[in-house]
């Protein structure tokens, strides 16, 4: 498919802002299944660009000039087609860091207990793709419930969540079972469902020793296809969040974030 994204953030407040740091990722890369045609990042000020240790694009831009308002817009367009197998190159970093739990993936007892038969016992498709059907049928997809802060533990106690929810509990259990597993931001395209556009998923590694990724959406409980566009990939949301940022001042906060992707003639 080729498609064509744009994604909007808006950002206002009753009182000025004296200072912010702005932590971008929102350039898609050059991966399987996607090539990109045209992408830009517009920012109120000029970016400081740099690599972040699982190789993901990062537009870095401090703001030292008081303001109450301030849009970020990317756009471009992307050719897919279904793709998810990932191989990682030489300098990524390892699998086995990925088996570590954060403050958002770390599971309860009473977690691993409920999804015990569901558990992987090995790092393959079929039995992650069991795991993933389980979890989507357990955690109710319920916006508006949930937060950027909400814990695996905490959206497994009120069974509801959202996509980054689904992916936060698959990368608990998936670790706990010993299967290194990141987290993907990205986009996902279904004229039936924009409030999906903004979405998240995990990859699970297949293969140690050789940096084989297999790319899994929970929510739908299927691989990957041509309708996900990679974003970054992270220990957890925080560390993959597409815009993140810091600040003094600036009471009163109104987000606001739209994204449209059309699909586009061949």
């Amino acid at each position: 498919m080729r498609l064509k994204i744009r994604h909007c953030t808006e950002y206002r407040y009753e009182t000025p802002v004296r200072y912010s740091i702005q932590e971008l990722r929102l350039t898609p890369p050059k991966v399987a299944g996607q090539q990109i045609e045209k992408w830009k990042v517009n920012t109120p000020i000029k970016p400081n660009n740099s690599i972040d240790a699982f190789g993901n694009l990062c537009n870095i831009f401090v703001q030292e000039n008081a303001y109450t308002s301030m849009m970020i817009e990317a756009e471009g367009e992307i050719q897919t087609e279904a793709a998810f197998e990932f191989i990682d190159d030489a300098k990524a970093v390892s699998p086995y860091y990925l088996l570590q739990q954060t403050n958002l993936t770390e599971p309860s007892e009473e977690m691993l207990a409920f999804f015990a038969s569901s558990l992987p016992k090995n790092n393959t498709i079929s039995e992650v793709l069991t795991l993933a059907s389980a979890i989507q049928t357990e955690i109710i997809y319920s916006p508006g419930e949930t937060n950027f802060a909400t814990t695996a533990n905490q959206s497994f106690t009120m069974k509801s969540g959202v996509c980054q929810d689904h992916a936060h509990v698959m990368l608990a259990l998936c670790r706990a079972s010993g299967i290194p597993a990141r987290y993907v931001s990205g986009y996902f395209f279904a004229e039936e469902s924009p409030n999906l556009a903004s979405h998240a998923w995990i990859d699970f590694c297949s293969d140690i020793e050789r940096g084989i990724w297999i790319s899994v959406d929970i929510t739908h409980a299927c691989l990957v296809d041509a309708r996900h566009i990679r974003l970054a990939i992270g220990r957890d949301y925080y560390s993959a969040a597409p815009v993140k940022g810091v600040r003094s001042g600036g009471e009163g906060e109104q987000l606001s974030a739209s994204i449209a992707i059309q699909a586009l003639s061949q």
